[in-house]
């Protein structure tokens, strides 16, 4: 729950965008910054989403504000959903994939440095990343060119965040239901 949480700003930014780019900016910027110093004040830690969201967000509103008031929704879209796809990416390289966060909060710290738990939060957050890829790609394609309908954008943007909620839900499961067998099949190992 803590991940999609996270998520959060981006949803309030998708759903407010219909009745205005820039009070959807501001309003996600606000979620960011309100979600951000929640957390840090009950586990005294600044997620990377968390600050990843605040940055792009306030720049980004300050940007369509006093810079360029007329930048268009689909330009704005490209530029959120690139920043997710930075944070994610960028998080994975640095050694930390944004999932490590959320996932710590619910597997006790004994198995933090495991390889299994680590490979996990890896391939979550690499799911992740394929998501924002999927859907930076189809807002390029919306963007760039009038014979890739904003239907198909949209379309795209559901599947990969559907794909990727589904798998964060399903994929820690799967392991401890592996490792469970593995225990009782052989218990000695």
């Amino acid at each position: 729950m803590g991940l999609l949480l996270g998520f959060a700003p981006f949803i309030v930014f998708s759903l407010l965008t219909g009745i205005s780019v820039d009070l959807a900016l501001w309003i996600a910027f606000a979620a960011a910054f309100t979600i951000a110093i929640r957390d840090f004040a009950h586990t005294r830690i600044l997620r990377i989403l968390d600050v990843g969201s605040m940055m792009l967000f306030g720049a980004l509103a300050l940007y369509r504000g006093f810079i360029e008031p007329m930048a268009s929704i689909q330009a704005i879209r490209l530029v959120v959903d690139g920043g997710l796809l930075a944070i994610t990416l960028g998080s994975m390289l640095a050694g930390n994939p944004f999932t490590l966060e959320y996932a710590r909060e619910h597997v006790p710290q004994e198995f933090w440095d495991a390889p299994l738990f680590r490979r996990t939060n890896y391939l979550i957050a690499a799911v992740w990343t394929l998501a924002f890829a999927a859907m930076s790609a189809a807002d390029a394609a919306t963007l760039f060119s009038k014979r890739f309908p904003a239907v198909l954008d949209v379309a795209t943007g559901l599947a990969a965040l559907t794909l990727a909620v589904a798998f964060t839900a399903r994929h820690p499961a799967r392991v401890r239901t592996s490792l469970a067998r593995r225990a009782a099949t052989h218990p000695y190992d």
